[in-house]
């Protein structure tokens, strides 16, 4: 089973994640923010990744930036060399009026490039800029190359969470265990 569990606490956060690569889409998320939630319950189903969270904290960026990095620093962990991974997967992803598309590279090397054109200030009761903050940061700490660009779409719950559903299907790609080989003509990652 790749498996990871990580705890992060700090004077504005206390951040307790566990996933499993090999789940079925089992979602316990809980970080006082229910659109965030949604986002986190929707990339685990879609993905089929188990993921549990339990944040608290003091202010929403702080919970959700410290979430983005314990995801992250646990995909990479279970990930480890990434040997015998497929590393790179993408989905193309509707929802109503939006449609989305999300790739991903499990190069171990951090870049991304989101573009989610979001209209509003909020989303629900989250701050937009805080969602692209957060998979910029989950990016970052799981040492991959992610981008996401909407494609069409007018509401913005729609394009945002297409791009988490399709984020959880590129990464379900990803990380299929293919082989036995690291997926690099390097022989590294």
């Amino acid at each position: 089973m790749r498996t990871c569990t990580l705890r992060r606490k700090t004077q504005e956060t206390d951040i307790t994640v566990k996933i499993n690569l090999d789940g079925s889409g089992r979602v316990q998320v809980s970080t006082g923010f229910k659109f965030f939630d949604h986002m986190l319950s929707s990339l685990g189903k879609h993905g089929r990744i188990d993921i549990e969270v339990k944040a608290t904290g003091d202010l929403s960026h702080h919970v959700i930036e410290d979430v983005g990095i314990c995801i992250g620093q646990a995909l990479d962990k279970v990930l480890a060399d990434r040997r015998g991974i497929a590393r790179m997967g993408d989905a193309v992803i509707p929802m109503d009026d939006a449609l989305v598309l999300v790739a991903v590279d499990l190069s171990g090397r951090a870049y991304s490039d989101i573009s989610l054109k979001l209209r509003k200030k909020r989303i629900e009761d989250v701050s937009s800029d805080i969602l692209k903050h957060f998979l910029d940061t989950f990016a970052k700490n799981g040492r991959f190359n992610l981008h996401i660009m909407v494609l069409k779409g007018e509401n913005d719950h729609h394009k945002v969470e297409a791009a988490f559903k399709a984020l959880g299907i590129a990464l379900k790609k990803a990380v299929q265990v293919v082989g036995r080989e690291v997926p690099s003509t390097k022989g590294v990652l």
